[in-house]
C-alpha cells in the first residue's frame, strides 16, 4: 500500500502549539482555533492511505461547514457554541446539513482518532488494524448504522502495517507528543459532547 512520505515535522507537535489557542480567556470554545487544531490533525489521515478516505472526505467536509458559517458573520460566530445556539433558536440545529450536525460528527472522529493513537501508545502488541477496530468499536460504532457500519468495518482492514505508519507520521519525540495530544485534545472533545447532550443534540445517527 502507498504511504505518504515523512515530513521534516509531525502534525501532533503542530497540534499542540495550536490547542492553547482554543479557549477565549473566559474559558469558551473559539470557533477558528478549534477547527485549525482539527485541520493540522486532518493529515495524519493520509498516512493510513485509501484506508481512511471515507473519514477523512468527512471530517473535511464537517470542518469546510462550519469554517463556512463562521465566516459569512465571524462576529457572531466567533465562539464554537453559538454557532449551534443560534441553530437552535432557529430550529435548524437538527438538520442533516446543520453545523450542529457538523460539530457532532466531527467531535466524534476526532474521538476516534483519539482513541487509536491512545491504543496506539498502550498497546505496543497489537497492530494497526486491532488498533483501529477498537478505536471504532469505542466511539463511532454505536452511531453508525449497517451502511456506515459496513463501510468502515471494510476500512480498517485496509490500514497499513503499524511500523510503516509510524514511521511516516513524522519526525520528533512522537510518541511523547501524541501522548501530549491526546492528554490535552481530549477534554476539549468532551466538552464539545457535554454541551451537545445538554440541548439534546448528542444523539443522532448516520445510517
Amino acid at each position: 500500500m502507498a504511504l505518504v512520505e515523512c515530513s521534516s515535522a509531525n502534525p501532533f507537535a503542530d497540534a499542540l502549539e495550536a490547542i492553547p489557542l482554543v479557549k477565549s480567556a473566559s474559558g469558551d470554545m473559539l470557533t477558528k482555533p478549534f477547527l485549525d487544531v482539527c485541520r493540522t490533525i486532518l493529515p495524519v489521515l493520509d498516512k493510513f492511505g485509501a484506508a481512511m478516505s471515507i473519514v477523512k472526505s468527512d471530517v473535511g467536509g464537517n470542518i469546510t461547514r462550519l469554517d463556512t458559517r463562521y465566516r459569512e458573520d465571524t462576529s457572531a460566530c466567533y465562539l464554537l457554541h453559538d454557532i449551534v445556539r443560534k441553530e437552535i433558536s432557529e430550529k435548524k440545529a437538527k438538520n442533516s446539513n446543520s453545523c450542529a450536525n457538523g460539530l457532532l460528527w466531527l467531535t466524534r472522529a476526532m474521538d476516534f482518532l483519539v482513541a487509536l493513537f491512545q491504543n496506539l501508545l498502550s498497546h505496543a502488541d497489537w497492530t494497526m488494524s486491532q488498533a483501529a477496530t477498537d478505536a471504532y468499536n469505542l466511539t463511532l460504532k454505536k452511531w453508525h448504522g449497517w451502511i456506515a457500519s459496513g463501510a468502515f468495518t471494510v476500512a480498517l482492514k485496509l490500514v497499513p502495517e503499524r511500523t510503516k505508519f509510524m514511521a511516516v507520521l513524522g519526525e520528533g519525540d512522537l510518541d511523547t507528543d501524541i501522548k501530549n495530544f491526546v492528554v490535552s485534545f481530549s477534554p476539549l472533545l468532551q466538552e464539545n459532547h457535554d454541551f451537545l447532550k445538554g440541548v439534546g443534540l448528542d444523539d443522532m445517527k448516520a445510517s
